[in-house]
């Protein structure tokens, strides 16, 4: 164990010897928590130095530096496979730290059944909402008329920060008898410094590759060189390949990522509860 010599240790030198230690490679180093908050990593260690001091495995010495205790190194004498939360739970100090907790909560939550932080596992639980939110976003889209589809897709933009007001946003183009939306222009600034072309299809069908070829050329034909195309359905691998030789740039939204910028953006969502996450100041305790 890397803190069985009794010595003082710092969280970014036990990081790295852990790392180590596992071989992780530097993607799995660097792989964030859902939220993008912070590093699963780093935040798996402070949890399991949390439930050690709990216990009265470890003390610290300083700001982020500890060391390990008598208790622990006592523990480490029994030459335990592991020492997990099963582990954990048969220590008296242990007990009585998260007992005490236990039974000030109606909601007792066995963390010991998922090597998931529970930091993980509330945001894997938002991902989830999250995930059902849009596929219902995405189901009244769907459902709704080419004239609302039209103001939806205006609306968003206008909150993504393009076009400046509602009331001058966007003018459209026309609409055919297939239900898509011919165009939109918007401006890109508040300005009208640039406009940006956006195609929407409220469809079922997935858009090819051909479908891209004419946006490009409408963009052409409007005099835009930048353009959106946005889809209630998805892209085929080679559409989202295309790119134009030319200084044209497009963006391809697909429905999924229609339905995640409402939520971004607070398009036709409310809130309906705030959970707020805290932590220890360090700062507040000095060196402590």
């Amino acid at each position: 164990m890397i803190l069985s010599d009794g010595e003082e240790h710092t969280t970014i030198e036990t990081n790295q010897r852990l790392a180590i230690h596992f071989n992780l490679t530097d993607e799995e180093i660097n792989e964030f928590l859902p939220s993008g908050a912070a590093k699963t990593f780093p935040n798996r260690v402070a949890w399991a130095k949390s439930h050690f001091k709990m216990a009265g495995l470890l003390e610290n010495t300083k700001r982020s530096s500890f060391k390990i205790t008598p208790a622990g190194k006592q523990l480490l004498d029994t030459n335990p496979a592991e020492i997990n939360l099963k582990v954990l739970r048969t220590i008296s100090a242990y007990q009585e730290r998260t007992g005490r907790a236990r039974e000030d909560s109606n909601v007792d939550i066995d963390v010991s059944q998922t090597s998931a932080t529970p930091e993980e596992i509330i945001e894997n639980s938002y991902l989830t909402i999250r995930k059902n939110l849009a596929q219902e976003l995405l189901f009244k889209i769907k459902s709704s008329s080419p004239a609302f589809f039209e103001t939806l897709v205006v609306e968003l933009l206008v909150k993504m920060g393009y076009g400046g007001s509602i009331k001058d946003a966007g003018r459209s183009i026309g609409r055919s008898g297939d239900e898509r939306i011919d165009g939109i222009i918007i401006k890109e600034d508040k300005l009208g410094l640039d406009v940006i072309y956006i195609q929407a299809k409220r469809w079922e069908n997935v858009v090819g590759r051909p479908e891209i070829h004419k946006f490009v050329g409408a963009l052409a034909g409007q005099g835009a060189k930048k353009g959106v195309f946005i889809t209630t359905s998805r892209y085929t691998n080679e559409a989202r390949d295309y790119q134009p030789r030319n200084e044209t740039k497009i963006v391809l939204i697909d429905g999924e990522q229609l339905a995640e910028l409402m939520i971004d953006h607070n398009l036709a969502v409310s809130i309906v509860n705030t959970i707020e996450i805290k932590r220890i100041d360090n700062d507040y305790f000095g060196d402590e």
